[in-house]
C-alpha cells in the first residue's frame, strides 16, 4: 500500500514521481481546479477521464509548467517545485507532453524526425560537425521500431496516416528521454485497428516510463488495463480499476450517462 504524505510531511519522503496536493486555479472567477490531489508512482501508467471542462488540460498545463497554480504542491521526484520552473526547464528535468493532434516535421523523413527530437549535445561544434553517432542510430533504430515505424523511416512525415503521425509524435517524445509522458487524446481519429496497437505500444513504453493518458474512448480505456482516475469540477471524483469507476453512480451521472 502506498504511503499517503500529508502537507506538514517533508517532501523528499514520498515516494511519488509526481505528486499534486491540494492544487488550484482559476480564471476570471471560474475555478479550473479545485483542491486537485494526485499521486503517480514511477513506471505507472494512469488514465484520467471526464466530461469536458473537468480540468483535464488545465491538470496538464499545470504538470508542464504553462499554467502557474494559485494553491497548492507540484512535485516531480519528491522535491522537485514545479510551480517554481518554466516549461523548457519542466521538459529539461524529464517530463514530456503529446497534444492531441500531432506536430510532426512533415517535410522530414520519418527517421529524420526522430533524429531532429535526440536528447544529445546541441553545440555550435557539434552543429559544425552534423551527424550520427552508433548510439544514437541504435536509439533511433528502437524507437522506429517500439513506434511501429521501422518500415517507414524513409518516408515523408506528411505522407503518414493520423494514427502514424501519433505515433510518430510519440516517439519524438522518447527521444528526448523523458521520464514522464503526458499523451492527449491518443486514439483521437484512429481507426480501430490503430487504436488497438496504440494501446499496445503505449503498454510497451509504461514499462520504462510513467504514463498518464488523458482520453474518452472506453473500449481504449480498457485495452490499456491500469489504474483510472475521473476528474469532474477540477477535482477527483473517483479512482480504481476501470470497471469500478464505470459503476460509480456519480461517474454515471456526470460522465458515463451522458
Amino acid at each position: 500500500m502506498t504511503s499517503v504524505v500529508t502537507p506538514q510531511e517533508p517532501a523528499h519522503l514520498t515516494s511519488s514521481l509526481l505528486y499534486l496536493d491540494d492544487v488550484s486555479v482559476s480564471f476570471d472567477g471560474f475555478r479550473a481546479i479545485n483542491k486537485l490531489s494526485l499521486s503517480i508512482q514511477p513506471g505507472e501508467m494512469r488514465a484520467i477521464i471526464g466530461p469536458n471542462g473537468a480540468g483535464k488540460s488545465t491538470m496538464m498545463d499545470i504538470i508542464t509548467g504553462k499554467t502557474k497554480p494559485d494553491t497548492g504542491d507540484v512535485l516531480f521526484e519528491g522535491t522537485t517545485d514545479l510551480t517554481r520552473l518554466d516549461e523548457a526547464a519542466i521538459a529539461h528535468l524529464g517530463i514530456g507532453r503529446k497534444f492531441q493532434k500531432p506536430t510532426v516535421f512533415e517535410n522530414q523523413t520519418v527517421e529524420d524526425n526522430i533524429h531532429l527530437a535526440l536528447k544529445s549535445d546541441r553545440t555550435v561544434l557539434k552543429n559544425l560537425f552534423w551527424g550520427i553517432s552508433a548510439d544514437e542510430q541504435a536509439k533511433i533504430d528502437k524507437i522506429l521500431v517500439t513506434i511501429r515505424l521501422a518500415a517507414d523511416r524513409d518516408r515523408l512525415a506528411g505522407d503518414l496516416s493520423h494514427g502514424q503521425k501519433q505515433w510518430l509524435e510519440i516517439g519524438m517524445l522518447l527521444a528526448q528521454d523523458p521520464k514522464l509522458l503526458l499523451v492527449d487524446e491518443p486514439a483521437a481519429g484512429m481507426t480501430d485497428a490503430e487504436t488497438i496497437e496504440t494501446a499496445k505500444l503505449l503498454k510497451e513504453i509504461a514499462r520504462d516510463h510513467s504514463v498518464i493518458v488523458v482520453e474518452h474512448d472506453m473500449t481504449f480505456i480498457r485495452d490499456l488495463g491500469v489504474k483510472v482516475t475521473v476528474l469532474h469540477e477540477g477535482s477527483v471524483l473517483a479512482e480504481g480499476p476501470l470497471d469500478v469507476v464505470s459503476a460509480d453512480e456519480r461517474v454515471i451521472e456526470v460522465y458515463l450517462g451522458r
